[in-house]
């Protein structure tokens, strides 16, 4: 069997907005994670970031189903002792919704310096607006 490999400038990377108003958080992260990977394309090459740019907006109106808004908690530590901090699902939505997606989409990803990078061509915004307006992003239906 033949790998083909294609050279780094050869894939061009287009940019996709996705509007996240009543998606449901995983499926829509599955999605997002698919694009940045690169996965849609024939041009996919795992060792290689073949992935295009996502914007997301809406992040505030996403959808969490069965009692994962009473019942998901977001871990983080600072290293230190007793430094373990716990936030509800219901209190990131309110404060952080762009975060909340983020932490989805980089759990999909791959856990190596190529999957750093394509989590860096993701953008979510939480209102409807976004400064992408110049890259001029194809809008993509998301999945709900």
């Amino acid at each position: 069997m033949k790998t083909t490999t294609f050279p780094k400038g050869i894939p061009q990377k287009e940019w996709h907005l996705i509007d996240a108003t009543d998606a449901v958080l995983g499926r829509l992260a599955s999605q997002i994670a698919r694009i940045l990977m690169g996965k849609h394309k024939p041009t996919y090459t795992p060792f290689i970031d073949t992935g295009d740019h996502v914007v997301v907006v809406n992040a505030s109106k996403i959808r969490l189903t069965g009692n994962k808004l009473q019942q998901k908690v977001y871990r983080s530590h600072s290293g230190y002792p007793g430094g373990l901090v716990e936030v509800g699902a219901t209190k990131m939505k309110a404060e952080r919704p762009d975060r909340m997606l983020t932490l989805a989409v980089s759990g999909m990803l791959p856990k190596t310096k190529i999957g750093k990078h394509m989590l860096t061509k993701l953008r979510v915004y939480s209102g409807a607006t976004h400064k992408q307006q110049a890259q001029k992003p194809v809008e993509l239906a998301a999945a709900k």
